[in-house]
């Protein structure tokens, strides 16, 4: 009976710990939200300005056959070349906690064949790369991971420029992302959105306005700012649905915890007044003799 009052207070304990630190954590999660939503709407705008943009110049004749649309799918097919190889960046968090955030995305991408994953959060980076022999340390001092929290415009106009160079030389097909999509605080939905090749304009959407300088040109300039401007979105995107799940996953996990102490309280009182009525009733028992 004393084993057992004592495995229970030590059970109490161990989830009042973890009731604090989840506490803690929604605390943080909740502080993030605000700034991580606020920078996901500014994306968003920027997204869709630029998105305009392109779908404006792609309309043009002049741009029709421009590098971007890549190699149409029945040519291929007619001169048997083999698919080539899709560049895949693929967006995850940093830390876990955070409900099926993580797992979400890693999901996704396991049913795709032929792909060239480039990570961005460390845990993307944990799974897509197999050399790790540094400590979490090390690799935080040398920054050989990209971080999803404090990514850059520049980091992201840096991959762009690498990934257009990949696409126009040929080496890849196509140029996507794996991001989640921020529905709401409660829904989080894996996505793949593809960059390159554009799509090409539906037949009878043609747009005759005036460009200075012309399409073509105008077309090569913006792509790059294209690429990385969604790429840079999307990662916004995908914090703002990393913080909002691991709030969400916060809160459930210290109203479980908060059950489970209540339960456990119980139990615990009623093993506590099992034992004293067994003392009293041991003294009754003994002064009777």
């Amino acid at each position: 009976m004393a084993k057992d009052i004592k495995v229970l207070r030590k059970k109490i304990k161990s989830f009042d710990s973890t009731l604090h630190l989840t506490g803690a954590m929604g605390l943080v999660a909740s502080s993030k939200i605000r700034k991580a939503t606020d920078a996901m709407l500014e994306g968003r705008k920027y997204l869709e300005i630029i998105t305009n943009v392109v779908d404006d110049l792609i309309k043009c004749p002049e741009c029709k056959k421009s590098v971007y649309f890549g190699v149409d799918k029945k040519t291929t097919e007619e001169t048997g070349e083999s698919e080539k190889m899709a560049k895949l960046i693929v967006i995850a968090g940093d830390r876990g906690l955070c409900g099926g955030y993580n797992a979400n995305v890693f999901r996704l991408v396991r049913d795709m064949d032929n792909i060239d994953v480039v990570p961005i959060g460390k845990r993307a980076y944990d799974r897509y790369t197999t050399d790790l022999n540094e400590t979490d340390d090390d690799m935080a001092e040398n920054n050989v991971f990209e971080s999803s929290e404090y990514y850059s415009y520049d980091k992201a106009m840096e991959l762009a420029l690498e990934c257009i160079k990949e696409f126009r030389e040929g080496k890849v097909d196509r140029v996507g992302v794996v991001y989640n999509k921020y529905v709401s605080i409660l829904t989080q939905t894996p996505e793949v959105k593809w960059l390159l090749p554009l799509e090409r304009p539906e037949k009878g959407e043609v747009n005759t306005g005036i460009f200075e300088p012309e399409p073509m040109t105008l077309l090569d300039d913006i792509v790059p700012q294209y690429v990385a401007g969604v790429l840079y979105a999307l990662v916004k995107e995908s914090f703002a649905c990393e913080v909002a799940a691991r709030r969400m996953a916060m809160d459930s996990a210290k109203k479980n915890a908060t059950e489970m102490i209540e339960n456990l309280q119980l139990e615990y009182n009623r093993v506590r007044q099992g034992k004293i009525t067994q003392e009293i009733t041991e003294i009754v028992a003994g002064s009777g003799k």
